[in-house]
């Protein structure tokens, strides 16, 4: 079964001052649009570069996910490290994936061009740095979701099958 880890990058919600709200929105989003079963793991780590990188080498070389998918971090606060951390990790990013976020979030967010989502590849894991706020969320998945499956497929990662009415 693909194993999907989701991964809030929050220090507040590390610390329980703050509900996570952003990995919840993205496993309610992907329960909405995957027809295949899959196990979701999930992990609250603080900002920071050495906990982002660390729980992605766990999920990706200990756990072998399939997929993860990292909420918060991607601003240009000091903290938000998240992109810089998944660089360290990757053997290829993948920076289309970014930059379409980017593009599909400024249609209703003049800021969005402060965020630095990217992905990346490690082994036979597929990375996604997505933004901290739902909204943002949805809006990132639903522009770069359409290639996912194909690209895990290109990383012999666990296969998944989108309903293809969420993307007509």
């Amino acid at each position: 079964m693909t194993q999907i880890a989701i991964v809030t990058v929050s220090d507040r919600s590390s610390r329980g001052d703050y509900e996570d709200l952003g990995g919840p929105a993205i496993e309610r989003w992907l329960r909405r649009v995957l027809a295949t079963p899959c196990d979701f793991i999930r992990h609250i780590v603080p900002d920071g570069l050495e906990s982002v990188r660390d729980v992605l080498v766990e999920l990706c070389d200990q756990r072998g996910v399939d997929l993860v998918l990292t909420t918060g971090g991607t601003g240009p606060s000091p903290r938000d490290l998240t992109p810089e951390a998944m660089q360290q990790v990757v053997t290829k990013e993948l920076l289309g994936f970014g930059e379409l976020m980017r593009q599909a979030s400024l249609q209703y967010v003049r800021t969005a061009i402060l965020s630095r989502q990217t992905a990346g590849v490690r082994g036979r894991s597929l990375i996604i740095n997505l933004p901290g706020k739902p909204t943002s969320i949805d809006v990132c998945l639903n522009a770069v979701f359409p290639a996912v499956p194909y690209c895990l497929e290109l990383i012999g990662a666990g296969s998944i099958i989108v309903d293809p009415a969420m993307f007509e």
